[in-house]
């Protein structure tokens, strides 16, 4: 046979393996090719990050100004609003407060209950008094989403008891720190502790604002009723979180990045300053304790750490609260939150310091009894129902 033919059964190998110089073109042709496509793939990627930014920007002036026109229709139709109070016979700080922690059960949130008592407050429907205990209704009901979770996950994942528990334990945290700050901040407002904290929106915005979406509320409630100006306004501020939910990180499955860092943080303290820090990065203290179901089911956050965190995120989720009320250039409403922020921040920090092993025994052993029975757990979620029903209707 001739030794220049191919052999029946032998695999040849492709020339360029056999020659150098082949090799060496090919080599050459791929890296012309390469840099050839390099430029367009690096500048459509260009693009694409330049219509994402401006995509976000878009929604972060849309959420901006849905958030401002919901504050002036609130203000608008907060007579309207007076009226239904009226109907359910909602008069006086205690049944507010009830008020307001059933609303951010219905809502699953209590940003917009508490941007909603600045509205009726700024319109002149209820008192400075009542909307401070809107506000701290609103935080009692908000912690509610996380037994929400955990009930899910229990109902998912074999019936881990793991996830209840959490949610009581943010549900006890919040009960516990609210009610002595709220008592202490009703002594404070009648007594004018914090009336030197005067903060406004600047001259230029305010003018702006009401020669906008002022006049635009304003013929809202020249055309409508008083009450359905106001639940237009209730819509346009839920749908104005839901655009700023766009922009915010996404934190839900949390990022491995953030399970390392939660991972390495396990002191009281830091982890009172992460759950402050998250709930800033989302500006919504629903979405940060959402977290703690996932995080605390794989060992990110550990028991101990749950108490500290929603201790900071209950200080930190007051800060779109604190915006609004500025933008309704209300002095007054301005003084009711920095009262809220200071005091809830001031009783957190004397338990944190002084008294958290006790109170962490107190809070924990607590939950420990009320999820290890079915009866127990039943006999809890019937009481923070009926407790603000109860406190709504007397």
């Amino acid at each position: 046979m001739n030794e220049s033919e191919p052999r029946a059964g032998v695999i040849h190998a492709p020339r360029i393996f056999v020659e150098p110089d082949a090799l060496e073109s090919e080599v050459t042709r791929t890296s012309h090719a390469d840099a050839g496509t390099a430029g367009p793939r690096l500048a459509a990627g260009r693009a694409k990050l330049l219509v994402a930014l401006g995509l976000r920007a878009t929604y972060v002036v849309g959420a901006l100004g849905l958030f401002v026109l919901a504050l002036k229709l609130l203000t608008s139709g907060a007579s309207g609003a007076q009226s239904l109070l009226e109907r359910l016979a909602a008069d006086g700080p205690v049944n507010i407060f009830g008020f307001g922690w059933l609303g951010a059960y219905v809502m699953l949130s209590g940003s917009p209950v508490a941007a909603t008592s600045l509205g009726l407050f700024s319109g002149g429907a209820i008192s400075d008094l009542e909307s401070f205990t809107m506000i701290n209704g609103s935080r009692f009901g908000a912690s509610f989403i996380v037994l929400f979770v955990g009930l899910l996950y229990y109902l998912r994942h074999r019936r881990n008891p793991d996830g209840l528990y959490i949610g009581v334990v943010a549900l006890l945290t919040t009960f516990t720190i609210y009610t002595p700050s709220m008592a202490i901040g009703l002594v404070a407002l009648d007594q004018g502790w914090f009336d030197g904290v005067s903060v406004g929106a600047p001259p230029g915005v305010a003018s702006a604002t009401d020669e906008t979406f002022g006049v635009l509320a304003e013929r809202a409630a020249d055309a409508l009723p008083g009450l359905l100006v106001f639940a237009l306004g209730g819509a346009v501020l839920l749908t104005s979180f839901q655009l700023f939910d766009r922009v915010l990180p996404n934190l839900d499955p949390p990022s491995p990045r953030l399970e390392r860092v939660l991972t390495f943080f396990h002191r009281p303290l830091t982890m009172f300053v992460v759950g402050g820090l998250v709930t800033l990065a989302t500006l919504s203290v629903s979405i940060s304790l959402t977290l703690l179901v996932p995080l605390s089911l794989k060992g990110v956050v550990r028991r101990h750490g749950i108490v500290p965190y929603v201790m900071g995120a209950n200080i930190t989720t007051f800060i779109d609260t604190l915006f609004a009320a500025v933008l309704l250039d209300t002095p007054r409403a301005v003084t009711v939150v920095v009262t809220q922020m200071a005091l809830t921040a001031a009783v957190s920090i004397v338990v944190l310091m002084v008294l958290f092993r006790p109170y962490q025994r107190l809070v924990l052993g607590l939950a420990h009894r009320l999820t290890a029975s079915r009866g127990a757990f039943l006999a809890f979620l019937a009481a923070i129902f009926l407790v603000p029903a109860v406190l709504l209707a007397v």
